[in-house]
């Protein structure tokens, strides 16, 4: 049996050459799957076939792992290295069955008798061609079906062979079943079971869920109980007939739904590879390995990313594709659908969205039922939680209502764990980062249209490395759990549900999910020049003082880090800014003294985009560092006090989580004068001497906070100086005196342009106590306000402090 299959394995060699293009998942499975080469390694696939087989002999050979058409001895017996759950279907004979049970017991009961043995059998599988198929189709019967005969699978091989995926999972020990369980049938079977399970689990998450024909799928939909009830409202309150409320609800499908197309992500894996080896240096990821465990455990994926550009749509799917799993359904922005593009998008699986709901119950229900039958179905799904791209390289404040659909599909009663995973994009150059301050200064938003396409294609150039961290999941089921632990009560099936725990718990997800895209930033040559650079009053540095900085940067996220997930570059300092020079994005001069580094005035402008990209990581040391210069020496409990002061305001606007703030301050200290950057004696911190290198590199960490802490005095001195007012007005006046401030002393941070965060701001003032509302809804300082006011004071320039007392007259404190 092994040799008929090995022998047509052997005949296959050849033309597989020119029929098999795979990508082989993970990439280097030995270091990722941390195979002990030192010991046996077996194969078990799900189909005795001699293509599969072949495929696989040249994939290992290509990854230098055993032959899997080898035979190995153990203890003196000879053991076929590959084992096949099944045989293929046949023409016209009955199925045969393989000779899998024999071979696990055999190895088992090799493992029994001698326990110095501990044999690996990895579990792979060869999927040809990645096509989900479509319910009820003649055609996945005969192509995807489990299993297909030699006609089928020789069809399959010529038309997909050359977008095959070859998936390895992390293998089984033999020693420790056998020890566990023993060396008997029941044993074979349980080996076999798992491994049916897990190419069951494999095959799904790779290709996705069979597809629904859309046409099928939208009659469901206006069918369903919820939609049905919407639809008649619609008629009662437009005084319309339900037909034409249905036709209505049938257009609103048409504008909103996916048309998703396998060809499609082939023909557009081939074009995005293009591309991106065009535009990016490289694109560096990170925990994938997350994904695919989840995928394996059969968790529903909804991936959260943060939005940078629109870049973001393609190079997130294209990233998960390339990681041997299914693309998601992307909630795409209505504006994205114009022609060409929406088609392109549409077939690639987006579906669009509105940016408001608000007065189109139809719209709502229309929506909502949709995004319930994405869930159900098993399609994995990606929304961006900040309603549109940053312009000024912060994270934005959530818009929730993605989440509570989510939150309200788990009610109507998924039977898998929904898990959300928050994605950090970075980029070292974003595409439309030119735009973005104009916009903030007022100019609009330009209209997306084929005209901006085809403008950005000649423009395509060299845009450095590209960054995707997927952070720590946060399963759903397990949050309601801890919050809600009656959540269960309210499901079902037939009706939208909106419990009176919906709206916190919303908040909640939203902010956690916020923190963990924060906590899994990438530090990269490009955020961490501009943060050293910006720090500089002419935006200029030695080459090596920068070097220096840079390396101080990199030594305090190493001994210090914000957090676990965030990611460090692989290189040195000198290799940053060489990578800057590459792709231009700073200036290089050289003259007798040695080589300077510097920001051109508008780079300067446009490098605090990626800035702010990474400052909420510096933030915390950024005013540790501004405590200790302004004042001679600061006690240790001072310290601690001031930080504690202002951290709940840095982490609604920043979205910081961190588990101690005492014990990471404690950190950052003992990192300071560990590298002579602070003095210490006792419990009392210094600044070094002003002449040394260290003062400098001090200076300049204490700089990363300083428009922080300016925006922090205007709000505060208007509140404090000002007579009550409406949140609205005061949001106005506070942006009035940025402008004010940003002509007196030349400032070009792009944050005091946008509104947004002056309102966060005040938000999260008023939610921790320094300003409350009247009966008018005024604002008013609380007494509070005085003392918090005072330690923002004690840590600004005196010129900045002079210019918005100047402006406006010294209040209460």
């Amino acid at each position: 049996m092994f040799c008929s299959v090995k022998l047509f394995a052997a005949l296959l060699k050849w033309p597989l050459r020119l029929l098999l293009k795979y990508k082989v998942v993970p990439e280097q499975p030995v270091d990722e799957l941390k195979l002990d080469t030192a010991q046996p390694v077996f194969y078990i696939c799900p189909t005795e076939s001699a293509s599969d087989l072949a495929a696989l002999k040249q994939v290992c050979k290509k990854l230098q792992l055993p032959d899997p058409a080898s035979y190995i001895m153990l203890d003196g017996v000879k053991h076929f290295r590959t084992l096949f759950l099944e045989k293929p279907h046949s023409l016209f004979l009955k199925r045969g069955t393989t000779k899998a049970l024999q071979q696990g017991l055999a190895l088992l009961d090799s493992h029994l008798k001698n326990p110095s043995l501990n044999a690996q059998i990895i579990p792979v599988s060869i999927l040809w061609g990645r096509a989900p198929g479509k319910e009820n189709s003649i055609k996945w019967l005969l192509g995807a079906a489990h299993s297909p005969n030699w006609l089928a699978k020789l069809l399959i091989v010529l038309i997909s062979g050359r977008h095959s995926l070859v998936r390895f999972i992390a293998p089984l020990s033999l020693q420790q079943m056998a020890t566990q369980f023993g060396a008997d049938n029941e044993t074979s079977r349980k080996l076999l079971r798992m491994s049916r399970f897990h190419f069951y689990r494999q095959r799904l998450a790779a290709n996705g869920p069979k597809l629904v024909n859309r046409s099928q799928l939208f009659t469901a939909l206006l069918a369903a109980p919820a939609l049905k009830k919407a639809i008649t409202e619609e008629a009662k309150s437009k005084r319309i007939s339900v037909n034409q409320a249905r036709k209505n609800a049938h257009k609103l499908l048409l504008e909103i739904a996916a048309d998703y197309r396998s060809s499609s992500l082939r023909v557009a894996d081939r074009v995005l590879s293009w591309l991106w080896h065009k535009l990016y240096t490289g694109i560096k990821i990170n925990n994938a390995n997350m994904l695919r465990d989840l995928a394996q455990k059969g968790h529903e994926i909804v991936y959260v990313p943060c939005h940078r550009s629109h870049m973001d749509y393609l190079l997130l799917s294209y990233v998960i594709y390339q990681q041997g799993l299914a693309p998601p359904h992307i909630a795409a922005g209505i504006n994205l659908n114009f022609w060409p593009a929406g088609t392109i998008f549409r077939r690639g699986g987006a579906f669009f969205i509105r940016r408001s709901f608000s007065g189109d119950k139809l719209y709502s229900a229309v929506f909502r039922e949709y995004l319930c039958q994405l869930f159900s179905k098993g399609y994995s799904i990606k929304y961006y939680t900040e309603g549109g791209r940053s312009r000024t390289g912060r994270l934005l404040q959530p818009k929730t209502g993605m989440l509570a659909m989510t939150l309200q599909s788990m009610l109507r009663g998924i039977d898998r764990p929904v898990t959300i995973v928050p994605v950090y994009l970075g980029y070292e150059h974003v595409m439309e980062v030119n735009t973005y301050l104009s916009e903030l200064q007022g100019s609009g938003k330009k209209k997306e249209s084929v005209f901006g396409v085809l403008k950005a294609i000649r423009n395509l150039r060299n845009y450095g490395n590209g960054y995707i961290n997927f952070g720590q999941p946060l399963t759903l089921n397990e949050h309601l759990n801890n919050s809600v632990p009656d959540w269960k009560q309210d499901i079902h099936p037939l009706d939208v549900q909106k419990p009176l725990w919906l709206a916190s718990v919303v908040d909640d997800v939203s902010q956690l999910v916020m923190q963990r895209i924060n906590q899994a930033a990438a530090l990269n040559s490009i955020n961490l020049i501009a943060l050293s650079l910006l720090a500089t009053e002419k935006h200029t540095l030695t080459r090596q003082k920068l070097e220096q900085q840079l390396d101080f940067y990199l030594q305090l996220q190493q001994q210090a880090p914000y957090h676990s997930q965030m990611t460090l570059p692989d290189t040195n300092s000198k290799a940053l800014i060489e990578h800057a020079i590459s792709i231009a994005k700073v200036q290089q001069h050289q003259d007798q003294f040695g080589e300077i580094i510097s920001l051109s005035d508008e780079s300067a402008i446009l490098m605090s985009y990626y800035r702010n990209n990474i400052l909420h990581l510096f933030i915390v040391p950024s005013i540790l560092a501004n405590a200790i210069l302004h004042q001679r020496q600061v006690s240790l409990q001072d310290l601690l006090k001031i930080v504690q002061q202002l951290y709940p305001l840095l982490k609604q606007e920043m979205f910081l989580q961190l588990d101690n703030i005492n014990d990471y301050c404690l950190q950052v200290l003992q990192h300071l004068v560990q590298t002579n950057i602070v003095q210490q004696q006792g419990e009392l911190y210094s600044a070094p001497q002003q002449q040394s290198r260290y003062y400098f590199i001090l200076s300049l960490l204490a700089d990363n906070a300083e428009h922080t802490l300016q925006r922090y005095a205007m709000v505060m001195q208007l509140l404090l100086t000002q007579a009550p007012q409406s949140r609205a007005e005061l949001e106005k006046q506070c942006h009035q005196l940025a402008q004010r401030l940003l002509q007196q002393h030349g400032i070009t941070a792009p944050e005091y342009y946008d509104k947004q965060l002056f309102s966060t701001l005040i938000k999260a003032l008023r939610d921790n106590g320094y300003t409350n509302s009247d009966d008018n809804n005024l604002v008013h300082a609380a007494d509070a306000l005085i003392s918090l006011n005072q330690t923002v004071d004690s840590l600004l320039r005196n010129d900045i402090l002079l210019s918005i007392q100047s402006i406006l007259p010294t209040g209460r404190h």
